[in-house]
């Protein structure tokens, strides 16, 4: 699905490339001296570097002995990029010997990730930026290193990578134990290909995100991911991860997920709250060709939810009760009745009893503010890693989005 996302979303800038091209192509004509319609132009973040240029007007002969007078001025802003460009940080360590002194004296060298190599911890944080951030294989790296004659092999980055994973375990066991305080904490999986060392083929490996982002109820945490890479996608990995976590555990349907949560409620054990959108989709695919009026009925619920989003859990529980829970009784009831009269093996039949066998996950959004109606806040953070990774390394990935 990411996949196709990601290729429809290339085939448009490559449409919009080419309109803008032919446009340009008019333009050089009569076109180009018809002035375009002025639109709003968002502003420039305020953090970013102002250089003025001022480009005064040119002194011509009849100026001369006038006084000139500012009354105004015009002032326009552009965008303006410094390319990256490497260098060579060369550190020299003298070494001093004192007149009628045995010994030398000579300042220690300073620590580095990669002992006695290559790269500066700068070098080493724009590879795994591009890498695991922005999607951008090794192997095209190198050649984009290659085109400023650096050579840097691909081999020899990915060991790089693999020493850097090692030494943010720290800070992603950190990043995770702070998730874990949050009162809501949002959980997904997915799958990767990774290499099986020492048969040069690939292996089903697993990546784990776990998710806090308490700005949905009113919260001032800041947003923070952490991820978790395994060879398997058993329960023993969501316990090992979350430990002893007691909050609220946001997750789709996966079953490893619902071994967490005792039966009984205990307090000992998460409590667990479902993703209306993994229900949604699959009435989605019905709503949009037009086959089901309980699909229509169905996603209508998602136009209410955006209003109470960013506000207090009182306020956001007494707008969905409200508003939400009535429609969310009546949905069931509705899926209670239409059940028995369709096809038992039918697409609307498979979203029906989907959702109705999760009913108390789903409904506690409605009496609980500090959850969320779907889990969408942990799959877009999960997202890039699916999109971006072609074949993966177990590099722990950790950052703040």
């Amino acid at each position: 699905m990411t996949e196709a996302v990601s290729s429809v979303k290339q085939y448009l800038d490559l449409a919009e490339t080419g309109i803008s091209a032919l446009r340009a192509q008019v333009g050089t004509g009569h076109a180009s001296q018809q002035k375009r319609a002025s639109r709003p132009r968002k502003g420039f973040p305020p953090h970013l570097e102002r250089v003025e240029v001022v480009i005064e007007p040119e002194d011509l002969p009849e100026h001369v002995g006038k006084q000139k007078v500012l009354i105004g001025e015009d002032t326009s802003e552009r965008l303006d990029v410094i390319p990256a460009k490497f260098r060579v940080i060369v550190t020299r360590r003298p070494k001093y010997a004192f007149k009628g002194w045995d010994g030398v004296i000579q300042a220690s060298a300073p620590a580095h990730i990669i002992e006695s190599g290559l790269p500066t911890e700068a070098l080493l944080a724009q590879i795994a930026v591009s890498k695991y951030a922005d999607g951008l294989p090794l192997y095209r790296q190198e050649g984009i290193y290659a085109r400023d004659g650096v050579d840097l092999d691909r081999r020899l980055m990915a060991q790089w990578m693999g020493r850097t994973g090692f030494e943010l375990d720290i800070l992603a066991d950190h990043v995770l134990s702070e998730i874990l305080k949050g009162d809501r904490v949002f959980a997904d999986e997915t799958n990767l290909p990774t290499l099986a060392p020492g048969t040069g083929s690939t292996k089903k490996a697993w990546l784990w995100a776990y998710a806090r982002d308490d700005s949905t109820f009113g919260g001032s945490g800041p947003p923070m991911v952490a991820y978790r890479f395994e060879d398997s996608r058993s329960g023993d990995c969501v316990r090992r991860h979350l430990g002893g976590y007691r909050g609220i555990l946001q997750v789709d349907g996966y079953a490893a997920y619902n071994k967490l949560a005792r039966k009984d409620g205990g307090n000992d054990s998460p409590r667990l709250a479902g993703c209306w959108a993994h229900s949604r989709r699959r009435f989605y695919e019905l709503h949009a060709a037009g086959d089901s009026q309980v699909a229509t009925t169905t996603v209508d619920l998602w136009k209410l939810e955006a209003e109470v989003r960013g506000r207090s859990p009182e306020a956001r529980v007494a707008a969905r009760q409200a508003v939400s829970a009535p429609i969310i009784s009546e949905l069931f009831t509705l899926w209670q009745q239409t059940l028995p009269r369709i096809l038992g093996k039918s697409k609307l039949a498979e979203a029906l009893r989907y959702a109705m066998t999760r009913r108390d996950i789903f409904a506690r959004f409605l009496t609980d503010g500090r959850i969320e109606l779907d889990s969408n806040i942990v799959e877009r953070a999960i997202r890039p890693q699916t999109v971006g990774c072609s074949l993966c390394t177990p590099f722990v990935s950790v950052w703040k989005h």
